[in-house]
């Protein structure tokens, strides 16, 4: 497993888990650190993974609100744990990240497998619409060296303008039983 995909998989798992305990700031990078050890012994530094979470904390009021607006069939609540914490993590690296050292693409393509490996069976198509709605709608950074666009899109979605928030017509979800009759 590459490093940063390794280090992206820990960050993941970190974001799980603190979003389990109710997101306490003060415990993220106790966390981070413990998983570097645990799933990830003999790594060189962890300062992908920390860079990440650092991120996702500093920015997660206004990656929140993205994901409702993005998916607003959907509560915050109600969206799988293991779902909300891959959105965060491929939220902050589509919004805020370095596009010379992550570009969007690899950073969608990294969240959906993070969602294959850790997800339910629908988890990678709602993964995969979110964050394609997401980079649409910034005018899909690097396609055309767009970054002006990018950092628009971040002020009017920070403002919390419903008007430019961008939708996922439907989410993926696990089809219901079929009903007997």
């Amino acid at each position: 497993m590459a490093n940063r995909h390794l280090q992206r998989s820990v960050a993941m798992q970190s974001l799980y888990e603190w979003d389990f305990k109710g997101c306490p700031d003060e415990s993220i990078m106790d966390i981070v650190k413990h998983n570097l050890e645990e799933f990830a012994p003999g790594l060189e530094g962890g300062g992908f993974s920390s860079r990440l979470i650092e991120g996702v904390v500093k920015e997660h009021d206004t990656i929140d609100r993205l994901i409702e607006k993005c998916a607003p069939e959907w509560p915050l609540e109600q969206i799988a744990s293991v779902d909300r914490s891959i959105l965060r993590l491929g939220i902050y690296e589509l919004l805020y990240g370095d596009y010379d050292e992550v570009p969007p693409k690899v950073a969608i393509n990294e969240a959906i497998e993070l969602a294959k490996s850790f997800g339910s069976d629908s988890s990678p198509k709602f993964v995969n619409g979110v964050l394609g709605t997401i980079y649409r709608e910034m005018g899909e950074p690097m396609k055309d060296d767009s970054s002006e666009k990018r950092k628009e899109r971040l002020e009017e979605w920070k403002g919390g303008s419903e008007a430019s928030a961008p939708r996922v017509a439907e989410p993926a979800v696990a089809d219901a039983p079929a009903s007997e009759e």
